[in-house]
């Protein structure tokens, strides 16, 4: 059987991993992996991608990074999502990795307008979720968690829009039959949302946020982790 490939394209900062783990743990429980099944390739630090032939999918992480650097390792990974995406090859990039996924398919990623979006957010799903394998099942809206400077200001040519939230036009978005992404984190939990609000708060009150608001908004929210499991039973890729 063919792993799970996990593309590695960050960290969580070093007081949230000794708390709470890290993304690829975060993405083994949100997607329902076998652990066994799971290969991890962290891209970020050098290590080179097997070819999409060997893999039955892929999910891709977050990043502190940012997808406008261009970095080498994001460039490479970008041919890499190209060449999957010519294979049809499942895949759900998650915020990081959304923005990657359409930057390499010919979006446009730049700084949200209007500063960063951080927290528990409500999105609204479209008319076009309807029907959709993975979002055909969401209520019209549903709560998630997100952090993020940077998004999706334009999209590749193709990209069908799922979600939306009032600050960003484009937190769910399918690339064809097999590959989505998400600028929300249904990866995340409670506690991990939190620590991240925690850890941004300076930085919001600069920018004319309210973190302490913020923080009292931080809910569960399964819907956007029951999301990322569809993705997962749906392309075969989950555990049992």
């Amino acid at each position: 059987m063919k792993p799970v490939l996990i593309i590695r394209t960050g960290r969580a900062p070093d007081p949230i991993r000794a708390r709470h783990g890290d993304f690829p743990h975060w993405f083994r429980l949100g997607a329902q992996l076998s652990p066994e099944r799971i290969r991890v390739v962290d891209v970020e630090r050098g290590e080179t991608l097997p070819s999409p032939n060997d893999v039955a999918g892929a999910l891709i992480t977050g990043s502190a990074a940012m997808v406008t650097e261009r970095a080498p390792w994001s460039e490479r990974t970008a041919g890499w999502i190209r060449d999957a995406m010519d294979l049809e090859l499942p895949m759900f990039g998650v915020c990081y990795g959304h923005q990657l996924m359409a930057h390499a398919l010919g979006g446009r990623v730049d700084y949200l307008p209007g500063g960063r979006e951080i927290g528990t957010v409500t999105l609204n799903v479209l008319d076009a979720a309807k029907g959709d394998a993975v979002a055909g099942a969401l209520p019209a809206t549903f709560r998630a968690h997100a952090t993020h400077e940077q998004s999706v200001l334009e999209l590749p040519k193709g990209t069908t829009v799922l979600v939306s939230s009032d600050r960003d036009p484009n937190h769910l978005v399918r690339y064809g039959k097999n590959a989505m992404s998400a600028q929300f984190h249904p990866e995340f939990n409670a506690d991990v949302m939190r620590a991240y609000i925690h850890r941004k708060q300076n930085d919001m009150k600069r920018e004319g946020f309210d973190p302490h608001h913020a923080f009292r908004q931080v809910a569960p929210t399964p819907l956007a982790r029951r999301l990322f499991r569809q993705f997962s039973r749906h392309h075969g890729l989950a555990a049992g």
